[in-house]
């Protein structure tokens, strides 16, 4: 069966934060408008066909409930009987599956969320907003999840409600519920994968958040069709234009660097910059040392510190010590200390003895702090003592009394008795922190900013 809802799954985790607080369904009939789209979304629906090929088997029974499925062996096998599951039950049953998430474990509830919310926005998207309705606070978690599913199948209608009830999305983009997105970027974005010409001319009428739903659009081209993407955004009003510049040099830098430069250059001279670091992040994720090439032609600055990240990172899975070398030919302490952020965790996980060899090699200072920190942080496998020796190599307090509490914490988990007395003893745990590692309560509440003095 093909699932449109499930394709966007990681943006529908949202809603699953509110999901698995679930509150009581007012019972709100949809409109006829909703039932017309219902009725022709069942025959799109039932058009696809059941199985994933030609010849694939098709199931003879589903599961009985959600608490079956869930003591079902395998986690992939889970997924799919919930998606079989929920695929099945009318608009009112998934409502009433809706009541039943709070009585799941956490972990459970998530997935089982983002799948119900997910389906039950495509069957009956406004009695899954009025559902929404009841749930206070925790509704604003799943409006998003609600907007996008309806979105993925009927933008134009989604779109409908959302400007006609604009009270309901006013807690939206900025930040909880709408993940920094508009709802209007949302609806944007899924009816751009679908008609762009539409979605574009839908978000140009808007009065709110036009420029963030006008991205959106150009984003979703981009990803097919940069140069397409450029021309769209040549359309859009001047202040708007800038938030568009990065998405499209990002994938037009992956697939082809060259014409994003050009493209690049006739930008306004303000631009350019952001945008041509925006493009050598997309080519870092094909060939990171040819984007390491053109940030060295790049001025030293923001633009080229925010490029040296992603581009660490991405050679740093294929070779961590080339990386780490062209790293530290930069002219930018800033630049060293973000990209060993990046650089630290892959070599740590590859080679964790050469990775270990360089942090205890480097002069004091931030570069060797931000290494040895990161080092600390993505180390699994080293004795808690050894990662504790390599935390005391940092200069900055803050940084070095989060390190120390970090291993504590595994310590504490791993050898309760030889971590008490090592926490009780050491003079870089602050007084407050000190406590609560002891007493099981984490490590949060970090130590002064600024060095500490040296002998």
């Amino acid at each position: 069966m093909k699932t449109p809802w499930i394709i966007p799954v990681a943006a529908l985790v949202v809603g699953a934060a509110g999901g698995y607080i679930s509150g009581k369904n007012t019972g709100t009939s949809p409109s006829d408008a909703a039932v017309a789209a219902e009725s022709d979304q069942r025959t799109r629906i039932s058009s696809r066909g059941d199985t994933v090929g030609e010849n694939a088997p098709r199931k003879s029974s589903r599961a009985a409930s959600v608490e079956e499925i869930y003591r079902t062996p395998g986690s992939s096998s889970r997924i799919q009987a919930l998606m079989d599951f929920y695929a099945g039950l009318s608009a009112g049953q998934l409502a009433e599956e809706a009541e039943k998430l709070e009585n799941l474990p956490m972990n459970e509830r998530i997935m089982a969320s983002i799948l119900l919310f997910g389906r039950w926005a495509e069957e009956d998207p406004t009695a899954a907003m009025a559902f929404s309705n009841t749930m206070g606070f925790a509704g604003g978690f799943v409006r998003p999840t609600v907007l996008q599913s309806w979105a993925s199948v009927d933008p134009e209608n989604a779109a409908k409600y959302f400007g006609e009830n604009p009270r309901e999305f006013a807690m939206m983009g900025g930040g909880m519920g709408g993940r920094g997105q508009s709802g209007a970027s949302i609806i944007a974005a899924e009816w751009a994968r679908q008609d762009p010409t539409a979605a574009l001319a839908w978000s140009s009428s808007l009065t709110q958040d036009k420029g963030q739903a006008m991205t959106a659009v150009v984003t979703e081209v981009a990803k097919t069709d940069p140069r397409k993407a450029a021309d769209l955004a040549a359309t859009m009003d001047p202040d708007d234009r800038a938030g568009a510049y990065g998405p499209i040099a990002s994938e037009w830098g992956a697939s082809n660097f060259a014409e994003a430069q050009a493209w690049v250059k006739s930008l306004p001279a303000d631009q350019q910059d952001e945008a041509l670091a925006s493009a050598i992040r997309g080519l870092s994720s094909k060939d990171p040392q040819a984007a390491a090439t053109a940030i060295a032609s790049m001025a030293p600055g923001d633009a080229r510190d925010d490029a040296v990240g992603p581009t660490v990172r991405n050679w740093a899975k294929e070779d961590p010590q080339a990386a780490q070398a062209w790293l530290m030919t930069l002219d930018s302490e800033d630049s060293q200390r973000s990209g060993m952020r990046e650089l630290m965790p892959q070599w740590t996980a590859q080679n964790p003895a050469a990775a270990l060899t360089f942090v205890n090699n480097q002069p004091a200072g931030p570069v060797r702090d931000s290494a040895a920190s990161s080092y600390v942080f993505s180390n699994n496998s080293a004795e808690p003592k050894a990662l504790m020796d390599v935390a005391n190599l940092i200069d900055d307090d803050r940084d070095r009394a989060r390190s120390i509490g970090v291993v504590s914490m595994r310590w504490m988990r791993e050898d309760p008795a030889t971590a008490t007395i090592y926490i009780q003893q050491s003079p870089d745990i602050p007084d407050e922190m000190r406590e609560r590692l002891i007493e099981g309560r984490g490590m949060w509440g970090g130590g002064p900013r600024g060095r500490r003095d040296r002998d």
